[in-house]
Parts: C-alpha cells; sequence; structure tokens
C-alpha cells in the first residue's frame, strides 16, 4: 500500500509540475497538497518530516508572490504607466475567457490598449506589452523552477517504498 500512496503523491507532483507552467492552475500547491496526503496517510516516520513541509510550504507562498508581481515588474521595467498597468490587469481578466492563448495575450494586449488610451505612441506602448510578455514569461519559469526544487525536496527525503 506503500507504493501506491508514493505513486499517487509522484503523479499528482507531475500533474502539479504541469500546473505551474499553465496559468490559473494552483501548480505548486498541488505539489504541496500531494506532499501533505502523503505524510496524513503514512505518517511522519514513513513521509516527509515536519521541516519539509513547511520548506514546501513557504516555496509555495513564494511562488503566489512571483506570480503577483512578474507581470508588473516586467511592465514597469519596460516603461509602463499606471494605464498600461491598469490595461495590463484588464487583459487578464478579460484573458481569462479566451482560453490558454487568452492568459498569456491578454494581459499583453492590454498593457498596449492601456498606454495607447493613456496618450503613449505606439512604440511606447509596445515595450510596455513586452516588459509585460517578459515578466509573465519569467514569472512561470520561476514557479516551475520552484515545483521542481519542491519535488526534489519530496524526493530526497521521503524513503522509496521499493
Amino acid at each position: 500500500m506503500e507504493a501506491f500512496w508514493w505513486l499517487f503523491a509522484i503523479v499528482l507532483m507531475a500533474l502539479g509540475l504541469i500546473g505551474a507552467v499553465i496559468p490559473i492552475v494552483p501548480g505548486t500547491t498541488i505539489i504541496l497538497a500531494a506532499a501533505v496526503v502523503h505524510r496524513l496517510v503514512l505518517g511522519a516516520d514513513r513521509s516527509l518530516g515536519m521541516s519539509g513541509l513547511i520548506a514546501m510550504l513557504v516555496l509555495t507562498l513564494v511562488t503566489y508572490a512571483i506570480d503577483a508581481a512578474a507581470g508588473y515588474l516586467g511592465a514597469k521595467r519596460f516603461g509602463a504607466t499606471k494605464w498600461g498597468l491598469i490595461g495590463g490587469a484588464a487583459g487578464a481578466l478579460l484573458g481569462l475567457f479566451f482560453g490558454l492563448l487568452g492568459l498569456f495575450v491578454g494581459p499583453v494586449i492590454g498593457a498596449i490598449a492601456g498606454e495607447l488610451i493613456g496618450g503613449k505612441e505606439v512604440m511606447k506602448a509596445g515595450r510596455a506589452g513586452w516588459g509585460t510578455f517578459l515578466g509573465g514569461l519569467a514569472g512561470v519559469i520561476a514557479k516551475l523552477f520552484i515545483g521542481l526544487i519542491m519535488i526534489v525536496i519530496f524526493l530526497m527525503n521521503v524513503p522509496s517504498p521499493l
């Protein structure tokens, strides 16, 4: 039975890793949940210790902070004004209704539209959109990397059932 729960946790963590790349899916939260379920079912002696769980919880919270700040910081770095930031946020919300592509493209189009509404010229508006895209991409890469670290923490601290 221990092998089943170990495999269950690994499959959930793999799904969480995929979720770390897809916006809206709480990838690192799924990875953390897999570790918590493993601990609850098998107990402390055959699962991850409390310090490992706390480390995974902290990393999960860090990914939420990264997710919230990445697009904003990217846009600001490339010269976005408050209009671009508002447009990027509106584009992200509207992008929710257009599937996976909308989640990536919505904030970029929104930032460009916001800058144009705010009176910026096309090239400067495009820079703000580009910054929003790069910030979002950096956030996805960071979440993926943190998700991998969480899985490594689990695998290094949990004894193999075999």
